[in-house]
């Protein structure tokens, strides 16, 4: 099972390309991301965190786990600054500012053309889970000021389970 990838990792700064097919090896790839996803524990999941660039994330925004492959953003509402934190920035969290509201239009693992919308964590997630497919980390959603702080703080204490 792939691990999830922490900050530095060169996948979580790269754009990740569409998938063509829907086959076997995407639809275990989802299913796999589902596991890794709920053993973090996490709400979300994109695979550029466990070291794949391909334009795929799962989600769970508390109605059951979903896929959205191909994601592209659609709509946005709103503004809202909420405590996020990300599987890959593991043991932090930061006020960030995202829309309040946010819809996409994707594929899910059947193929079937799906739309994902809402707000509060359904907005959230999505935003959050894009952001990474694009090679976006939390940190870049952030002021100067915050990342600076943030970085700092990252650099003194590390990821929890780090070895010294």
């Amino acid at each position: 099972m792939n691990d999830i990838v922490v900050f530095g990792h060169p996948s979580l700064t790269s754009k990740s390309e569409n998938i063509i097919n829907i086959d076997d090896y995407v639809v275990n790839l989802s299913k796999k991301m589902i596991d890794i996803m709920y053993a973090a524990p996490g709400v979300g999941l994109a695979a550029p965190q466990i070291g794949i660039n391909k334009n795929i994330f799962v989600f769970d925004a508390g109605d059951g786990p979903k896929v959205a492959i191909n994601p592209k953003l659609v709509k946005t509402e709103g503004s809202i600054v909420f405590m996020e934190g990300c599987l890959s920035l593991p043991g932090y969290y930061w006020d960030i500012e995202r829309h309040e509201y946010a819809k996409i239009q994707c594929l899910n693992e059947n193929g079937d053309e799906t739309i994902y919308e809402g707000d509060e964590l359904m907005g959230r997630v999505l935003q959050h889970e894009l952001d990474h497919l694009k090679g976006k980390l939390l940190l870049k959603s952030m002021t100067r000021k915050q990342r600076k702080e943030a970085l700092k703080e990252i650099s003194i204490k590390g990821f929890p389970g780090d070895k010294i």
